[in-house]
Order: C-alpha cells, then sequence, then structure tokens
C-alpha cells in the first residue's frame, strides 16, 4: 500500500462518509488536518467560538440525517465544545468533534492548552478517544461514524495529538468504505402483542416522539395512523412527523409546549403506542395523571429507554421504521380494524371547541399573535429553528409544523444562543431552503458572534425576536469591597438596541411594535434576505407580562390568557 499523511487520510474518510461541510476554528494543534483539507472538496466554514461550531454541526445533522462534523485546536477548543456535545446527546443528534492536542510526549507535563478532553467529554458522547497510534486513525474515524449513527444517535470526540497527527501511514482509500450500520429489528412476536392490544383498545393514540423523525419513519407512520383510523400526537422533538392539518393529527400533550386540546385527547385515550420518545418530564408532568389508567406501548431503538421513567405494558426495541412496517405487514394478516369514527370525530371536537386564541389585536403585542403571523407568511418547506424561553414554549403551542426535519429545537438541554449558529448549519445543508431562526432578545445576546460567520460566508435566514425587554428606570444598590453605592442603569424605551446589532454585523434588521405591522415586516424580511444575502432580524415588541400556558400535570395547565 502507498504511505500517505494520516491526515490524508483522515479526510478521505470524512468525504466519503459524506461529509460535505465543516464548521471549525484552526490553532496550531490541529493545523495538519487543516493542510490535509485544503485540496479537498470539504467546506470549511472559520467560527466565532467552538461551542458555535458545535451547534453549526448540529444544525447540519438535524437536517441531512448525517453525522456533523465541528474541530477545534486544543485546550479551551475542546472544553468549549462540551455544551454542544450535550446538546448532541440530549437530543440524540449524530456529531464528530475533532480536537487537536499537545504533543503525546507531553502531556504528563502540563504543556501548554493539554487538557485532558477525554475524560471531560465522555459523560456527554457516546465515544470519546484518542488517537495513540497513527495507524489507527482513519479506523477509529469509521467507527466514530458507525457508532454516531447506530441505535440512539449521538455525538462522538475524537482528540488528535499534534505528533500522531504529523506521521505518514499505510493507507489505500481506493479500497476503504463506510462501515455497515446494524438495522435494529423488533421482535415478531412483539409485534403481534403490540397489534393486538391496538386493535383491542377503544380509544387508542400515537404518541411520535423523536426516535419517528431520526428514524426517518413519518411515512410508514402515516401509513399506520390511516389504515388503524388511530389519532397520532406529537412530543416537542416529534413536531413535524406527521402533518399538522391532517384529520387524525392529535396534536402536542403536555405541561408546557402543549395544546389544550391535545391534552384533552391524551386523558381521553385508553391506550398509547409511543414511538422512540422518552417521556421527557415536561411532557409528561405528574405522571400518576399522565399514566391514569392507560395502556402503553413503547417503542425504541434503545433498550435502556424502556421503562426509564415507568414500566411500559409492553416494550419493544426495535427501529421505529422498521416497527411500523412489520405492524403494516401484520394487519395485513389480520380482519379489518375496528371503526375508530366517533374517536376521530371527539378527536376534531376538541380540536375545534379547545384552541386557544390567537388573533389578538393588543399593544404592545401579544406572542400567540406573533406565530399567527409566521404561520401564515411561511410555507410547509421552511425550515424553523428555536431555542429555549418562553418563546419556545410559545412556539410548540402555536407554530405548525409539517415535515420532518423542518422544525428544529434544542428540547432537552436547552443551550441560550443555539439557534443564529444551528440556522448556519441548517442552511448549509440546504442552500435553496428558505430557513427561519424564532427568537428571544435574552438568547439572542448569546453567541451573537457568529452572525459574522452568516456574513463572511453570505448565508442568508430570517430571525424572528420576541423582545420583551424592560422598559423604564432601574435603581440597584450593590455591596462590593466592603463600601456600600448605588448605581442609576437606564435604559432606553426598548433596552438593548437588536437592530443596530445585526447592522454592526453587516445584517439587517426592522423592529415591529403594532400587530398590523408583524406581516409586512415578514415580507420584507424575506425578501431582504435574499437581497443582501445574509441573516435579517424582525424584532417584535411583546408585551413585558407576556406569560405561556403552563401547569404540573395534564389536567391542571394554567391559561395564561382568556380561552374561548
Amino acid at each position: 500500500m502507498p504511505k500517505i499523511p494520516v491526515m490524508q487520510a483522515v479526510v478521505d474518510v470524512l468525504t466519503s462518509e459524506g461529509v460535505t461541510t465543516v464548521f471549525g476554528c484552526p490553532g496550531a494543534a490541529i493545523l495538519p488536518l487543516y493542510a490535509a483539507m485544503r485540496d479537498s472538496d470539504i467546506e470549511h466554514l472559520v467560527v466565532r467560538h467552538e461551542e458555535g461550531a458545535t451547534h453549526m454541526a448540529d444544525g447540519w445533522a438535524r437536517t441531512t440525517g448525517n453525522v456533523g462534523v465541528a474541530i477545534g485546536t486544543s485546550g479551551p477548543a475542546g472544553t468549549n465544545m462540551i455544551t454542544g456535545l450535550y446538546t448532541a446527546q440530549a437530543d440524540s443528534i449524530p456529531i464528530l468533534c475533532i480536537t487537536g492536542q499537545a504533543d503525546s510526549r507531553k502531556l504528563h507535563q502540563e504543556a501548554f492548552q493539554a487538557v485532558d478532553i477525554v475524560e471531560i467529554a465522555k459523560p456527554v458522547t457516546k465515544w470519546a478517544v484518542q488517537v495513540k497510534e497513527a495507524a489507527q486513525a482513519p479506523w477509529i474515524f469509521r467507527e466514530a461514524f458507525r457508532l454516531a449513527r447506530s441505535g440512539r444517535p449521538g455525538p462522538v470526540l475524537i482528540d488528535l495529538p499534534l505528533d500522531v497527527q504529523r506521521q505518514e501511514i499505510e493507507w489505500d482509500s481506493a479500497i476503504d468504505a463506510p462501515l455497515p450500520v446494524p438495522t435494529v429489528l423488533p421482535q415478531p412476536a412483539r409485534v403481534e402483542r403490540a397489534l393486538d392490544l391496538l386493535l383491542a383498545a377503544e380509544r387508542p393514540l400515537i404518541l411520535a416522539g423523536g426516535g419517528v423523525v431520526l428514524g426517518e419513519a413519518g411515512e410508514q407512520l402515516r401509513a399506520v395512523a390511516e389504515r388503524l383510523g388511530v389519532p397520532v400526537g406529537v412530543t416537542l422533538m416529534g413536531k413535524g412527523s406527521f402533518p399538522e392539518d391532517h384529520e387524525l393529527y392529535a396534536g402536542m400533550a403536555g405541561i408546557q409546549t402543549s395544546q389544550r386540546w391535545a391534552n384533552a385527547a391524551f386523558l381521553d385515550a385508553d391506550l398509547v403506542l409511543a414511538l422512540g420518545a422518552r417521556f421527557g418530564d415536561r411532557h409528561t408532568g405528574a405522571l400518576d395523571v399522565y399514566r391514569g389508567e392507560r395502556t402503553f406501548i413503547h417503542v425504541d431503538i434503545e433498550p435502556t429507554q424502556l421503562g426509564r421513567v415507568f414500566g411500559p405494558d409492553l416494550g419493544v426495541v426495535s427501529d421505529t421504521r422498521e416497527f411500523l412496517t412489520a405492524l403494516l405487514a401484520a394487519l395485513e394478516r389480520r380482519d379489518a380494524p375496528p371503526d375508530r369514527r366517533e374517536w376521530v370525530r371527539h378527536l376534531g371536537e376538541l380540536r375545534r371547541t379547545l384552541t386557544r386564541r390567537e388573533d389578538f389585536a393588543d399593544t404592545p403585542i401579544k406572542p400567540p399573535r406573533v406565530f399567527a403571523e409566521i404561520n401564515r407568511c411561511f410555507g410547509p418547506e421552511t425550515y424553523f429553528v428555536t431555542a429555549i424561553g418562553l418563546y419556545q414554549i410559545w412556539s410548540g403551542q402555536f407554530q405548525r409544523a409539517h415535515r420532518p426535519r423542518h422544525y428544529q429545537v434544542c428540547g432537552q438541554a436547552g443551550p441560550l444562543g443555539w439557534e443564529i449558529p444551528a440556522a448556519i448549519g441548517v442552511k448549509k445543508a440546504r442552500p435553496g431552503a428558505e430557513v427561519v431562526g424564532v427568537v428571544g432578545d435574552y438568547s439572542f445576546q448569546f453567541l451573537v458572534e457568529e452572525l459574522a460567520v452568516a456574513a463572511q460566508y453570505d448565508i442568508p435566514f430570517v430571525l424572528v425576536m420576541l423582545n420583551n425587554e424592560y422598559l423604564g428606570l432601574i435603581r440597584q444598590a450593590e455591596t462590593g469591597y466592603g463600601m456600600n453605592y448605588e448605581v442609576d442603569i437606564h435604559y432606553d424605551r426598548y433596552g438593548t438596541d437588536n437592530v443596530k446589532i445585526m447592522e454592526a454585523y453587516g445584517c439587517a434588521g426592522t423592529r415591529v411594535v403594532e400587530p398590523a405591522e408583524i406581516a409586512p415586516a415578514l415580507e420584507w424580511a424575506r425578501k431582504e434576505a435574499e437581497r443582501i444575502n445574509r441573516p435579517v432580524l424582525v424584532e417584535i415588541m411583546i408585551e413585558r407580562e407576556a406569560d405561556a400556558a403552563m401547569g404540573t400535570a395534564l389536567d391542571s395547565v394554567r391559561e395564561a390568557e382568556p380561552v374561548p
């Protein structure tokens, strides 16, 4: 075999694994990898912070279904990536973080920017490993991609000492290929038992979690639902897996991101078939209410997810698409399913009578009105990203999604500032698509520097900000170093001028204070983003006291606004 630089072999592996874009921050300890990438077809975006690189790789991975890649030099570059690794692990997103490392012969000497990033990253990755022998490098990268994709997807980290990166190895990329990813098939007897329970139930409900999206099972989900006449609810991570305009759509149940009618439908169900859902606490709320007398079937690709929150009546270890495919095949061998028209009619009545109001004309603007305008302005092909806070809750309650992978949210970890870098990753994955980030004024301040990346590389998208900043004068007393003093902190009428921040990064923006201004501003932003080829902000000033419907149990959610 020919001898080539080991980092050239690594780049060949990345290319054959389908990596087209990587996000990173160069530095001395990772330069051999960058040198090898220089002559490749892989596009590289230089980020302003390594955490931003991980969130860009995350957005890219959520959109493509492939493994996103983030690169950093040694020491603090790796520790800056931990939040992104945790976010990907929490939401089952396959990303690969590559870190440089000091010379392996100096690691015990507390060398400059030498840190045991492998041990630091282990709790928030599926695998964290340091390459100690150059000949192992391409094989470790192959295994990293296989592991990131296998079972419940997730992040991996590979640490590359500088002396290892500089070596040559025997390697022939022409006879190399990705490692196979095993398919997790359900046990036939459990599929038959699940079908028995479904057919025997009077008011069954399918709960589609993030595993339906990750398993590319949307088509099979719809086929099963229509064949059985069973309504389909979604979790926050499963949003978009089933079309929201379908008569069988049962909304989103929960104690935060939920609809009133969806909670009512869930509570009326006597059986729940949960597909790739992890029963997160903000979905279930009080478990005694959530479980009730209902029968639960839990299907998940990860065996240890079964029984983690509560023991289901039936557990099935399987890829969601494979389970639904097997269920459809089993249905062909059975008699016609029971008539569910009365159950579906009841669902439609709940949806008609328990929908929250959206058509507010108040000033300051009420949040539901913002999402009503978003739903009217943007079509089902739009990609949305949103992060954490009240605006995420409002988005889950009021924003509609119709296609898998088009509604992306950092569900469990909830890092502030995720939206801007994630939107960059989404746009790089789908350059011809329209991308919209829904942000809050506080979250916007985190990782806002990544706007410079979007401006530098001509990456356009729309940011819709719900801003409830404080208006007025604050008198603040502080104590420090034994002295008492008072500080007058004065905010102008709308606090931080986020439009000027956008302009400082070479982007554009506008502020909205009246409900009637929202729709024209959104249309302007769409056209302006295309014209300037950069992000555009629509900052919408909402009422300071705006709150969201929340509670502790599905049957006791407190409504923030009067409802019909």
